[in-house]
């Protein structure tokens, strides 16, 4: 069963019990109040007549004044007047029954005999009409000489009450009609939204990630669409990220491997009859054999970061020694560039838990990136200071700089703000795991045009 089934079954089932209770309530509610009302009322009239006969003519013999208290009584009411004597024996009717007729059988009658008032609804074996009766005591002297009947047809009660009940009917059923249609309005609105939901999800699921959802509330579904829109955008991005990484990756390996192939066929031709050509064709063979080395452990390190499968070898670590040595070690291909690099670190840099060899290639990373975008008379600049708690690394360039657009995207995998730029496009993501697994933290700020800086934190 579909959801839009399920949501109006719901609908309908609730609203229909919800409907029966009321309808029985109000239709209970309706008859009490007519029948009580006339209940009430009957019992009020026979009472004041009972009073008027207890203060007028209790002195006088109730059968030879039967005549003119029924016309005492009735001239104020609606209803049948009925005078009985204490043997339950009719004396005088408002209608003009005649005859000798014994009322006892009756319970309303036989109650007031005994003294008390009473009440009794049933259908009148003559007219076999519904009649409610009330029955009141008549006292002379403390001695109960007999009662008055007060009788009245419950017809047009009930077909008042029936009346109601219908119309009761009518609007319950107009309520369940209307709230059944809203129920497959609301519905078909939810529906509607998860409909499209799922075909962007089958099409994304076909690799078709350019499917946008439409968002077409303000709600939980609504927040969905965005979300899913969202993710299919980001895997837009990755998937044109990962076919640039390929083409980059494939350009950058078949640079190297052309200029050793080239360099290899070289040297068979003739090369070992000229010792300059053969030594500078060996250097530039061995110089490429470590270009493709780098990348390929580059590769494997961001393979293992991104599964989880790297580990961190911590030694004591001299961040002092560490930095002056990868900055001489830089220093060489910094001056062939006309960069200027330089090394500020804090005196009395204190001694941390690391794994050495990752910080290195963390360093090696971040000033390979700055010498790649800082243009000749450009400078580097390499500081160390500590804060409480952590040793926070700087490096920061007067090279290009990196957009805003770009910015809060360079760390992440195979991104390269630059297409036309060598390398992988993955050592900022990599330099970033490596100093989350050191419980640090990496930031990067940048200005275009005027250069960019990159810290990290390693915990002391």
């Amino acid at each position: 069963m579909g959801i839009q089934k399920r949501l109006v079954g719901s609908y309908f089932v609730v609203i229909c019990l919800t409907v029966l209770i009321l309808e029985i309530i109000l239709n209970l509610s309706v008859r009490y109040y007519y029948f009580h009302n006339i209940e009430q009322t009957l019992m009020n009239q026979a009472e004041l007549s009972a009073s008027f006969y207890q203060q007028y003519f209790s002195d006088e013999d109730l059968e030879e004044q039967s005549d003119r208290l029924l016309k005492g009584f009735a001239s104020h009411s609606d209803a049948q007047v009925q005078i009985i004597n204490a043997e339950g024996r009719l004396l005088q009717d408002s209608n003009g029954i005649q005859g000798d007729f014994t009322m006892t059988d009756n319970m309303d009658v036989q109650a007031a005999i005994k003294g008390q008032p009473g009440s009794w609804k049933g259908e009148d074996p003559v007219t076999e009409e519904v009649i409610f009766t009330v029955s009141y005591p008549l006292q002379a002297k403390g001695n109960i000489v007999g009662e008055v009947r007060f009788v009245t047809s419950l017809t047009e009660t009930i077909h008042t009450v029936n009346q109601i009940a219908v119309l009761l009917i009518g609007i319950g059923l107009l309520v369940i009609g209307i709230v059944t249609l809203l129920g497959l309005l609301l519905s078909w609105t939810i529906t509607r939204s998860i409909k499209d939901l799922k075909q962007a999800a089958d099409q994304m699921s076909e690799g078709d990630f350019s499917i946008r959802v439409q968002k077409r509330y303000q709600d939980e579904l609504g927040s969905l669409a965005d979300t899913l829109n969202m993710m299919a955008s980001r895997i837009s991005k990755s998937e044109q990220l990962k076919n640039d990484f390929i083409a980059s990756v494939s350009h950058e390996l078949r640079t190297p491997l052309t200029s050793i192939k080239g360099w290899v066929i070289t040297l068979k031709a003739g090369g070992k009859s000229n010792q300059a050509l053969f030594h500078d064709g060996l250097d530039i063979i061995e110089s490429e054999s470590d270009r493709l080395t780098h990348m390929v452990d580059e590769l494997l390190d961001f393979s293992k970061l991104d599964n989880g499968r790297i580990a961190i070898h911590l030694t004591t670590v001299d961040l002092t020694e560490l930095l002056q040595h990868i900055g001489r070690q830089l220093t060489p291909r910094a001056t062939r560039q006309d960069i200027l690099l330089q090394v500020k670190i804090e005196e009395n840099l204190p001694v941390i838990q690391a794994d050495e060899n990752r910080v290195k290639q963390v360093m090696i990373n971040l000033i390979d990136n700055s010498l790649k975008f800082t243009s000749s008379s450009g400078r580097i600049l390499i500081t160390a200071h500590t804060v409480p708690g952590k040793v926070v690394i700087t490096v920061e360039d007067t090279g290009s700089g990196i957009a805003e657009a770009d910015l809060e995207n360079v760390r992440r995998k195979f991104y390269k703000g630059d297409h036309q730029a060598s390398g992988s496009g993955l050592g900022l993501s990599i330099s970033e795991q490596i100093i989350a697994l050191h419980n640090g933290e990496l930031r990067i700020s940048s200005v275009l045009g005027k250069g960019t800086i990159v810290q990290f934190d390693l915990p002391i």
